[in-house]
Order: C-alpha cells, then structure tokens, then sequence
C-alpha cells in the first residue's frame, strides 16, 4: 500500500473537503473544480450550429468526412461534457436529422442570438464572379478559385470572407456577391 506524507495527505483532504463543498453547489462538474469551465449552454437549451459538422471518425456508421449536420441546423443541448479538461462539449439533439452530434461550444449559438446565412463556409473551394482589384489594380482575375478561410457574416454591407488564392498566394476579404461555387465542391 502508497503510503503518503504528512504534507500529502493534508492537501488530499483539503481537496476532498473542497469537492464536497463545491458537489452541494447546482453548477457543480467535479472535472471543473479547479480548471473553471462555465457552461453557456444547459440540458434542453434550443442551439443552433454554426459550422458544418462533418464526421471525425468517431460517429458510428457515417465515413470519415461526411457531412452529419448542416450549419444553421437546429437541436436541443442533452448533455454537458468536457473533452481534455479544457473544452466543453454538448450532446446536441438534431431532430430533424435524427442525429445525437458532440459539439464544441464555439460551434453553437442560442436559438435567440441572431443568424444570418451564408452560402459557403470554412474550407470549401470558390471561384471569383468578377476581377478583385485593390486601388484599381486586378490583383484576382475572373474566375480564380480560391479557398474559404473565414466566414464574415457580420461584414458592412453583407456576408464576407477571407478567400486565399492559392495562384496569385493572396487572401483577400471579398463579398459573397462576388463569389460563386464550383461545380464540383466537395470540400466543406
């Protein structure tokens, strides 16, 4: 049997003095004791995701990559857990999809917060409708694919994002107006 110090032994029951004052408290989550977490969300709170959320290897009969939820998709928080003690993650209910999905807190906002659409999201492929110039110089010419690097939803004068251009190895800020899909975007 370990056995431990005097020193040791003091602070383990110090601890154990503190988890059990802590467990009385309703916001209580033992693993967040002493790394503080506080959930934004709680169990049956109506969320929206803000990403599309495609398969990591953890869902069960879905490939790797497969799109699981759409973003702007709807679901009900069922359960508030921690993935390695410094991120909290929630069992989101999507009704609609039939799906239970793990989601980071960053990926959801209340039914209440507003949302505003956009047509492409982080990582997929577009290509430019027109010439993107700066101080009327083309910098991107017409029907440059680029890649999504950020999504802008609360840009002045509409949805924007940050596109690299892999040919010209710029990113610019460019308006969703400008942009159009590929016709094979496969890439979420």
């Amino acid at each position: 049997m370990l056995e431990l110090s005097r020193s040791c032994q003091t602070a383990y029951v110090q601890i154990d003095y503190l988890i059990r004052q802590f467990s009385q408290l309703d916001f209580f989550h033992p693993l967040t004791a002493f790394f503080p977490m506080n959930p934004r969300f709680d169990y049956g709170d109506e969320v929206r995701v803000i990403r599309n959320l495609t398969n990591d290897g953890t869902f069960p009969g879905k490939r790797t990559g497969d799109l699981l939820v759409r973003r702007g998709s709807v679901g009900y928080a069922k359960n508030i857990g921690t993935f390695l003690q410094d991120q909290i993650i929630y069992s989101v209910d999507f009704i609609e999809a039939g799906l239970l999905v793990g989601c980071r807190e960053e990926e959801l906002i209340p039914i209440t917060e507003e949302w505003i659409p956009s047509r492409f999201e982080f990582r997929e492929q577009v290509k430019t409708k027109i010439a993107l110039g700066i101080n009327g110089k083309v910098i991107v010419p017409q029907d440059t694919v680029g890649q999504v690097q950020k999504v802008l939803r609360d840009a002045p004068g509409g949805v924007a994002y940050h596109v690299y251009f892999h040919d010209v190895d710029k990113t610019l800020q460019v308006p969703e107006t400008a942009l159009e899909a590929l016709q094979d975007n496969t890439t979420l």
